[in-house]
């Protein structure tokens, strides 16, 4: 049994390596929240100014700042590794059921139980729950101290299954599921290209920035120097962008946010169930597989999380902006970064409390 002095002992270690960005991350991500609420609020004109220019129906700003956002994590992957996660068939089958069988299925299921009144939210969440993530998680997964490449090889995995798979999928649970079992149908056509152009853009670009700086770094200046010098510099670049993005993402929304609260609190229902069972489910499958702690996290996170900014696209494109199906999916990220990063915590207590000998290393 792990003595409760040293765990405590090991936790104040770790807080006091983190800088002070890292340290108070939740207050930083409030405080953006707040923010952009605020200027979308406040601020007329503001969300017409941000959505003016857009990449697959998400605002040119919001990308840029999702794109900032990843480069960093994905430049800190060490890419000639990946063969020992692709080896890997235990972690690689969990993660496909977990994203493509249970992941929609839990949805589905949550938005109908919780929402059966009101139909074009409970679509907006399906739609959500369809969209696995392929951005965000990096840096959830990269603040747990997850397996770096492995979430690099299951989010390229997500992105294949988003673009064979998404269209299908949301035939199935709009329409084919609920007519099997007597419930009411949404018809809805899905833009194949706004997925396609989803999963280049917001990660084909940042992972091929990230490859391409590692290799030539390394080669120019050897791993010691990139790793010990250049990555520490670029590092804070992910949390910043992570920050205005979360700022830009609620001021493009924040008047329909604040206007609705009531409704708001219906759609984060459901979500938070959805966050909770996904991650500790996922987590507990994990322990159970005996992945280690690293790639347990990994796969937790993958799981839980969601791809927001093609759930608002296909639901903006398909629907609307001014629908029910892109306020659910816009309330997605309200209630998912807080989550997330409450479950960031939980995944390190766990680690220190079940992986002792992997907080030790």
């Amino acid at each position: 049994m792990t003595d409760v002095r040293t765990d405590a002992r090991d936790g104040a270690a770790v807080l006091q390596k983190l800088s002070t960005l890292d340290r108070f991350l939740p207050v930083w991500i409030i405080a953006a929240m707040a923010l952009g609420l605020g200027l979308g609020r406040w601020v007329p004109g503001l969300d017409d100014a941000l959505s003016a220019v857009d990449i697959g129906n998400v605002s040119l700003p919001i990308a840029i700042g999702l794109l900032l956002m990843m480069y960093p994590v994905l430049a800190k992957v060490r890419y000639a590794e990946l063969g020992r996660v692709t080896g890997d068939r235990r972690m690689l089958g969990a993660s496909l059921v977990l994203n493509w069988l249970i992941g929609p299925a839990l949805m589905f299921a949550l938005a109908w139980l919780l929402l059966p009144d009101l139909p074009e939210y409970r679509t907006g969440l399906i739609i959500v729950g369809l969209a696995r993530c392929i951005a965000m998680v990096l840096i959830w997964n990269d603040l747990s101290c997850g397996d770096r490449e492995a979430a690099a090889v299951l989010v390229a995995i997500n992105s294949v299954f988003q673009i064979v798979a998404f269209a299908a999928l949301g035939w199935f649970y709009l329409q084919v599921l609920p007519g099997r079992l007597g419930l009411s149908t949404t018809s809805a056509e899905f833009s194949v290209w706004a997925i396609v152009t989803s999963v280049l853009v917001f990660l084909g670009i940042p992972l091929l920035a990230g490859f391409l700086t590692r290799t030539l770094g390394e080669r120019a200046r050897g791993r010691d120097w990139y790793e010990g010098t250049f990555l520490p510099r670029i590092g804070p670049v992910a949390l910043y962008g992570l920050l205005f993005t979360i700022v830009l993402l609620f001021a493009l929304q924040g008047d329909a946010i604040t206007s609705k609260p009531w409704d708001v609190a219906r759609i984060a229902l459901p979500l938070l169930a959805y966050f909770v069972l996904m991650f500790g489910s996922s987590f507990l499958l994990g322990m159970r597989l005996r992945l280690g702690y690293a790639k347990t996290a990994t796969l937790a996170f993958t799981a839980a999380g969601n791809n927001f900014e093609l759930a608002i696209a296909v639901a903006i494109g398909t629907f609307g902006v001014t629908s029910g199906q892109a306020l659910a999916g816009v309330v997605g990220p309200l209630i998912e970064v807080p989550a997330l990063v409450a479950l960031v915590y939980v995944a390190l207590w766990a680690r220190r409390r079940f992986y002792p000998s992997e907080v030790a290393r």
